[in-house]
């Protein structure tokens, strides 16, 4: 599964458009490049449906809102559908805002997403209407667990299914989801919730894994989460004593530059439900 979903990544080089936060835009577009697709960044509402014709996905995420921006992501979301492009929805912070909240159900009724991202937090709101997001971050009582993990997966493929999409809930232990087969991963480093932006290069990623293989969207989005954890786990791992976050940010990005398949397939800590 992993060489033939890296190696369409490598070969068919997707580029990606992102209408993405300015906090990580230049991660997501790092990350991107690391991974062998290539991004464009655009949001003005007169070019983001021409940005989106050349484009192969599509990468949306909510994380600093504008009114315009909003408008933007609606006109850019329906011409990738239109096209057949994969969408991806980020929808950072939803449930912290009543703006945040409100586009992100403004986009769902509107955009037909492949991929939905998001922490347990954003992902409750989205299914229920309200939520206990805590600014970007999820809440603790949401947390998955061992002990939560058969309810959490449960609730993924409810939502997955009744939004005909791909739902990946990242935390400490990721969930990716179709519906009906759940990828349970194990993957990750705690270090990586002290770096703004690990979950807006993942989307990114997973917009050029999908995107590359858009026959295999579910194997391409639990790809693209197992090689973001095991690149926190191998990153941690070349982090000395004066090392701190910013110089752990950049190593990630290093480990998805130099990561190979098998690497990945040695490395990849998952199981399937």
């Amino acid at each position: 599964m992993f060489k033939e979903i890296f190696d369409n990544v490598k070969n068919k080089k997707p580029l990606i458009h992102n209408i993405t936060n300015y906090v990580t835009v230049n991660d997501c577009a790092n990350i991107l490049l690391a991974c062998g697709g290539s991004p464009i960044m655009a949001d003005d509402k007169d070019e983001v449906e021409e940005i989106t014709a050349v484009c192969n996905g599509l990468n949306i995420n909510i994380g600093t809102l504008n009114k315009r921006t909003i408008e933007a992501m609606l006109i850019a979301g329906k011409k990738a559908n239109e096209l057949g492009h994969p969408v991806l929805l980020d929808p950072v912070g939803a449930g912290a805002s009543k703006l945040r909240t409100e586009t992100a159900f403004a986009l769902l009724k509107n955009i037909r997403f492949s991929v939905i991202r998001g922490n347990i937090s954003e992902i409750k709101t989205l299914y229920s209407g309200n939520g206990t997001t805590k600014g970007v971050d999820a809440d603790i009582s949401d947390s998955v667990t061992k002990d939560t993990l058969d309810s959490a997966v449960a609730f993924a493929k409810s939502f997955a299914e009744m939004n005909n999409t791909i739902v990946a809930i990242t935390g400490a232990i990721d969930i990716v989801t179709d519906g009906r087969k759940a990828f349970c991963i194990y993957n990750g480093n705690p270090m990586m919730s002290l770096i703004t932006g690990t979950g807006c290069q993942l989307s990114a990623m997973t917009s050029a894994f999908v995107t590359a293989n858009p026959d295999k969207p579910l194997e391409a989005t639990a790809t693209a989460v197992m090689a973001m954890g095991l690149a926190g786990e191998i990153a941690y791992q070349r982090l000395n004593e004066l090392d701190g976050n910013s110089t752990y940010r950049n190593y990630i990005i290093d480990a998805i530059y130099r990561m190979t398949p098998e690497q990945l397939e040695k490395g990849a800590k998952y199981e399937l439900r």
